[in-house]
Order: structure tokens, then C-alpha cells, then sequence
């Protein structure tokens, strides 16, 4: 038994080819974590449901900061349960074999680097279940840089937190109580969060009050599939402003080859278009024409 095992997370991960973090994580690209924080939950959330993941998204969490600001990073995982002496005897010792210091979330924090979320699921224990304070979100901020927190149960030192810059942190609720009573039974394992699961490497997306957790080898597909909706929607808001098309005709998923002409050329002419320019539309024009293009059915 062990903690953090490379070969076990990329068995859990096989659909991820690219880039791996020493630790086996999937290595999702700079440019895509840069790329999400200009598109809305909602863009994001679509790409990955119609594939069946439907069980990606959390919202029953609070947030350190109320002012918009998004979670944007690579998911390590932690995966935590209620305390029994011979339970965590065997886990403890397991981490001091493997020469980690301090207690179960700082064996966690210690693991971070640039651009890592902590996602750890303390089974909704709030009181002794603070796996966030001070001192350990100003670790995370160090280390990150950009990152912050995911706990399925809850925080302290809530003003010290909010002092720490850059930071956001979702979580389930605020106790004054250090954390105690509970042990470590997976890092970067499989993880529940509430009604989500998610896997190490998953690239985290927080925004609008929640928390959406995207597989690493769907990221490319979702940020292209995102910003693909985000331009048919200012397209489509200009179109039924000139009266052009309806609502209905905006609505559907698969548009005429009419319609995507001019979309292309909205997207090649108009300023609004230009972060669109390098988007391949020819499975688009493909459904367009093979497909059936008086589809009514609603989009998502």
C-alpha cells in the first residue's frame, strides 16, 4: 500500500497521451488552463456532458471570495474518511515510510506545484474538519502560484485566507476547529466532490458558484468546443437583432451551411471574430450537409 503511486495514476488516466507530471498526473497545457478563464460555465459544462459526462459539476459550495474571480488548475486529489486507531496506524505509517512530515492535508500541500488545486473530499466534516487554514492556503499560494482549493467539507482562519493573494477556495463550511479525527485513505486517486467525481490531472473550473471538473484528455476538445459556442452566441445575438434568423434557427444544434457561411465570414470580417479565426469548422459544414439541417432540436 502506498500514497501517490506514478504507475497507478496512469492506469487511472489512459486516455490522456500527452505530457505527464513526474508523479504520472496528466500534464494539460498552459495555454488551454489560459484559455478557460474567458469562457463561462456554461460554455465549458456543454462539450463534456453531450459526451455523457454528466457527473462533472458541484455547486453546493461556498467560496472564499464572492467577486467572480475563477479556479482555474490541475486537479491532486485526496480522498479522506472518519478515523479508526488501527486504520490510522497502518495509513500513518505508510506515509512516514514513504518520508512524508506533518499531518495527512499537509502530506498534500507539500505534493503541489505550479498551476495544482487541491480537491480533497473530507466527507462534508465540517467541525474538526478544517483542511484549509492560514498557514496551509499561504503554502498553496507558494507553491501554485495561481492555484487554490477544493474541500468537500470545511475551512478556518477564514479572514487570515482571504489575506493571502490571488487565492479562491470552495468549500462546504467554516468551523473555528483545528482539523482532527480522520485519515487518509487515497492521494490522487479517484475522488468524489459532492455529486462529481474526479481524477488526478483533471483540469478544475471554477466559476458561477461552482465547480466543474474536466477530463485531461478532453480539455483541447472542450476549450475549441467552448469558444466555438461563445461566437455563435455573439453571432447569433446579432443575427436575431437584425432580424435575420429567429431564435428557433439560432437554437438548433446543427445550423445550415447558409448559416455557417455567414458565421464565417462574421468571424473572418468583424473584430469580435478574430480570437475565433484559427477554429476548424468542417465537422460543422460535414453535419450541414450530411447530417440533417432542419434539426429542431434545442441546443443545450
Amino acid at each position: 500500500m502506498h500514497f501517490n503511486v506514478k504507475e497507478e495514476i496512469v492506469a487511472l488516466t489512459p486516455q490522456w497521451k500527452g505530457e505527464r507530471f513526474p508523479d504520472g498526473r496528466p500534464k494539460v497545457a498552459d495555454k488551454y488552463l489560459t484559455a478557460l478563464q474567458s469562457l463561462t460555465l456554461e460554455e465549458v459544462w456543454k462539450p463534456i456532458f453531450v459526451k455523457g459526462y454528466e457527473s462533472q459539476f458541484e455547486g453546493r459550495l461556498k467560496t472564499l471570495h464572492d467577486d467572480g474571480r475563477k479556479l482555474i488548475g490541475r486537479a491532486v486529489t485526496a480522498t479522506f474518511a472518519p478515523t479508526r486507531p488501527d486504520l490510522h496506524e497502518t495509513m500513518f505509517a505508510v506515509g512516514m515510510a514513504e518520508g512524508r512530515k506533518g499531518n495527512y492535508n499537509q502530506w498534500v500541500i507539500d505534493s503541489l506545484t505550479e498551476g495544482d488545486v487541491v480537491v480533497a473530499d473530507m466527507y462534508d466534516k465540517i467541525y474538526k474538519g478544517t483542511f484549509l487554514g492560514g498557514n496551509l492556503t499561504t503554502a498553496i499560494k507558494t507553491k501554485t502560484k495561481t492555484g487554490g482549493g477544493v474541500i468537500w467539507g470545511g475551512v478556518r482562519d477564514v479572514e487570515q485566507m482571504k489575506k493571502v493573494e490571488g487565492m479562491q477556495v470552495y468549500f462546504r463550511g467554516i468551523d473555528p476547529t483545528p482539523i482532527r479525527d480522520f485519515v487518509m485513505t487515497g492521494f490522487n486517486t479517484a475522488t468524489r466532490i459532492g455529486n462529481a467525481i474526479v481524477l488526478p490531472g483533471d483540469i478544475v473550473f471554477g466559476a458561477g458558484g461552482g465547480v466543474l471538473f474536466i477530463p485531461s484528455h478532453l480539455v483541447a476538445e472542450v476549450v475549441d468546443g467552448a469558444a466555438k459556442t461563445q461566437v455563435k452566441d455573439i453571432f447569433g445575438f446579432e443575427m436575431i437583432t437584425q432580424n435575420k434568423f429567429t431564435t428557433a434557427q439560432i437554437d438548433r444544434n446543427t445550423w445550415t451551411e447558409e448559416m455557417l457561411d455567414l458565421l464565417m465570414a462574421f468571424i473572418q470580417t468583424d473584430s469580435r471574430g478574430e480570437p475565433y479565426r484559427g477554429l476548424d469548422w468542417s465537422a460543422e459544414f460535414d453535419l450541414a450537409r450530411n447530417g440533417n439541417p432542419n434539426d429542431t432540436q434545442t441546443a443545450l
